[in-house]
């Protein structure tokens, strides 16, 4: 199976590049990797689909959005959830579509802050809430692959990593099994709760 990961040096996205490494991984983040894509550049993620060719499966654990309080979230926080972590996303199925075999799997990353937000998490569940709709409606007009998103929980090493009680965090190990089970399974239009898969 030929995997594209975009956000493969991230916590996560290095758990899903070991989960998959007897396939051929191609690895795309912002600044190192196989091919550098900015999501908030349309132009860029065309061109990131121009130099992998046809792909089985696109695996997304990219997105970037703020934590803050409502009352101190700008114009520019708002942006930036949008262009990035929302549209980045749509983007990548919208320009990779053509690129997958038939049979493959798009799968992009939301979080459990969509529906279980915390005082600071507005523009993140904003963001996580719109692609998780996205999917499951997209996912009615597509015919040739299948399109999900996984929901990560908090990640105990990104938990460890912020002085957190990671205690009640997950391990990116175990949330990159969300993902196999997304290009392996047989699931569409779905949203899998990393939670479900350990």
């Amino acid at each position: 199976m030929k995997i594209l990961i975009i956000g493969a040096s991230g916590t996560i996205g290095k758990a899903i590049v070991a989960a998959t490494s007897e396939h051929e991984i191609i690895t795309a983040n912002f600044n190192s990797g196989d091919i550098q894509v900015d999501l908030q550049n349309p132009d860029s993620i065309r061109q990131m689909f121009e130099k992998t060719g046809k792909l089985d499966a696109v695996i997304s654990a990219a997105g970037v959005a703020d934590f803050a309080p409502l009352a101190e979230l700008s114009d520019a926080n708002f942006q930036l959830a949008l262009q990035n972590k929302l549209m980045g996303q749509v983007n990548l199925m919208r320009f990779g579509q053509d690129h997958i075999n038939a049979g493959g799997s798009i799968t992009l990353t939301s979080g459990i802050l969509s529906r279980h937000p915390m005082p600071g998490s507005a523009v993140i569940s904003m963001a996580n809430g719109a692609l998780e709709s996205f999917v499951k409606t997209a996912a009615l007009e597509i015919t040739t692959f299948r399109f999900n998103i996984v929901a990560p929980a908090f990640v105990k090493e990104t938990m460890e990593m912020m002085g957190m009680d990671s205690s009640f965090g997950i391990s990116a190990a175990d949330t990159s099994k969300a993902y196999l089970a997304a290009i392996n399974g047989k699931m569409h239009g779905e949203t899998l709760d990393a939670t479900d898969f350990i």
